[in-house]
């Protein structure tokens, strides 16, 4: 019998590419193939794929960046992305297509839909991303991560949560040390990238805390390429054991390892937080679209898993306090961790292998 096969379609941000991977290792580890169509900075990101994932690479192109000129070309850019992608699925003949989000979805999911073949999309935060928003009323499903998601009026989703990646799994649940007066753990993480902001106010911030703390702090601090020396360097004059990169490849295990959690709230990070459980600090990106980052840290910080800082009041002393509270108090560190799993979906991988299965047996 011929394997089906599934095309993911996903943006190049974590964000997009880190439940695009978990749902390829599940469908893999069910006899599917599994193709990936992307493009040059979403195949950054395939790395931790499962190496029978066949990567394609797709022209497409964002209105976010560039100027005038950059802008003109993209409708030309994905067209072109379009039509390839088109030729492609009349080869491949996929069961079913599914986008992840980002520009780098449009050429799979409009030959998709030209095509008539089943589709759906998940989108990962509460607010739909500005390509989902284009597709919901043009797929067969609409799978969401974070709930309640903002939907187009006449569109209806399936709350299945946002699927996390295999190292995750195998650390869902992991035991947690509350604070103590023994060497703990902080982690920082802002975005699949860094954030400037964080590697501008978390260093001192932690640096505030009184030193009987800090002889016992090991800091994990994800900083943008351009300011990893200045992080690391600052770190290092205070006195502060600290591992500065620009990313982390092993951030479930340090996730696992932390009593707490500094970081944005992107829907990959809220998960991953969720399923593991540990105490967090969530600073949401301003800039988000439809400030889906907020609405994405709403879960853990009703829950009483998280604390919830706005950019906009950000500052060294708001950020040292509630780092004080949180290391300070080892039975309110314990109960955020527990708020923490009892709101993460460590089965969202399953719900969404599931909704897959289901479209690929109704066809269109």
């Amino acid at each position: 019998m011929t394997q089906p096969l599934l095309l993911i379609a996903a943006g190049g941000t974590g964000g997009h590419m880190f439940p695009a991977q978990a749902l390829a290792e599940a469908m893999l580890a069910r006899g599917w193939r599994v193709k990936l169509s992307t493009d040059a900075r979403g195949a950054r990101y395939t790395g931790g794929f499962p190496h029978t994932t066949e990567i394609e690479q797709i022209s497409s192109a964002t209105f976010a960046r560039g100027g005038a000129l950059a802008k003109a070309a993209v409708p030309f850019r994905i067209a072109t992305g379009v039509m390839g992608a088109l030729l492609k699925l009349i080869r491949d003949k996929p069961a079913v297509v599914v986008g992840f989000g980002g520009y780098p979805t449009i050429p799979a999911m409009a030959a998709a839909t030209l095509l008539r073949l089943p589709r759906m999309i998940h989108e990962q935060n509460g607010v739909l991303g500005r390509v989902n928003k284009l597709l919901a009323s043009r797929v067969d499903a609409v799978a969401c991560g974070t709930w309640p998601t903002d939907l187009p009026e006449g569109v209806e989703g399936v709350h299945v949560g946002n699927p996390v990646r295999g190292a995750v799994l195998e650390r869902a649940g992991a035991g947690y040390i509350a604070p103590g007066d023994y060497p703990m753990e902080v982690l920082v993480i802002g975005g699949s990238q860094g954030a400037r902001v964080l590697s501008d106010v978390i260093p001192p911030a932690i640096a505030s805390l009184p030193m009987e703390r800090l002889s016992n702090l090991r800091v994990s601090h994800q900083a943008r390429g351009e300011d990893e020396e200045r992080v690391r360097a600052f770190y290092a004059e205070h006195g502060i054991a600290a591992d500065v990169q620009p990313f982390f490849q092993d951030v479930p295990r340090r996730m696992s390892e932390a009593q707490l959690i500094i970081s944005r709230s992107g829907a990959s990070s809220v998960a991953d937080i969720s399923v593991i459980g540990r105490p967090s600090i969530l600073i949401p990106y301003a800039a988000a679209t439809g400030d889906h980052q907020t609405a994405n840290a709403r879960g853990l910080v009703d829950a009483g898993a998280a604390i919830l800082i706005p950019e906009s009041q950000l500052s060294i002393e708001s950020v040292t306090s509630q780092i004080a509270m949180v290391l300070d108090n080892p039975g309110g560190a314990t109960q955020m961790a527990n708020a923490a799993l009892s709101v993460g979906k460590p089965e969202a991988t399953e719900s969404l292998v599931h909704m897959v299965e289901t479209l690929s047996q109704k066809g269109t």
